[in-house]
């Protein structure tokens, strides 16, 4: 299979070559276009964040060997969490290569954020599959850059801080709530909404409740320090 040019030049900015080229083409195809000749990415998004996960995973474990496992967590929730996905794909102008229906095309699908990183996700799984571990584990170490090492303070422990921040305020703690519970019994995915007793609130996804409730809460934390800096 014979790439197009605008293919081609992703192929170059993701810094692989397939020798298999038809592996990055249904990494880059939709639901929305697929056909019974032409599959779709979601079973590779499935492989792919499992790919993505344990290159995270060791890169957080060799960043912070002194790290306790709650410090560890949120910090490699928020490296593989969908937005960080969504915005290393932005970088490398993936949405300009997606295959997509024209449902999908007249709604803006190049630029959504879920579609974006289900797509990460899915070349991820290309890589892998066409060069194995070793080049998949290259590609997403120089893609994802420096955010192993420039995670903020706030999304290593963020639940402490934004304790701190509603102390200070002479608010009471935090309240962590499940709002809902999705995917098999084997691996579930929590949705968990942090609140402040002032209004403020905030939700995330993750595969467990403690990373939620890191992730939602580093999420509220972002927005308040910048409102108390306007």
């Amino acid at each position: 299979m014979k790439l197009s040019r605008e293919t081609a030049a992703f192929e170059d900015r993701l810094g692989h070559h397939f020798a298999n080229p038809g592996l990055l083409v249904a990494a880059l195809t939709h639901p929305s276009i697929a056909t019974p000749g032409r599959p779709d990415n979601q079973r590779l998004e499935f492989l792919g964040d499992r790919v993505l996960g344990l290159v995270m995973a060791e890169s957080v474990l060799h960043a912070d060997k002194a790290a306790r496992e709650g410090q560890l967590a949120p910090r490699f929730n928020a490296l593989v969490r969908r937005e960080t996905c969504a915005d290393v794909a932005r970088e490398i102008n993936l949405g300009d290569v997606l295959r997509l229906g024209r449902s999908e095309m007249m709604t803006g699908g190049r630029r959504k954020e879920g579609l974006l990183a289900d797509a990460m996700e899915a070349v991820i799984a290309a890589v892998y599959l066409d060069g194995g571990f070793d080049p998949a584990r290259k590609v997403i170490l120089q893609l994802w850059g420096n955010r192993v090492h420039d995670l903020d303070e706030d999304v290593r422990d963020a639940k402490s801080s934004l304790q701190e921040w509603a102390q200070a305020r002479g608010l009471p703690p935090p309240d962590y709530i499940e709002t809902e519970r999705t995917g098999p019994p084997h691996a579930p995915v929590f949705t968990i909404e942090v609140r402040l007793q002032d209004g403020n609130l905030a939700s995330a996804q993750a595969g467990s409740k403690r990373a939620a409730e890191q992730m939602a809460a580093a999420d509220l934390l972002a927005r308040l320090n910048t409102e108390d800096r306007a």
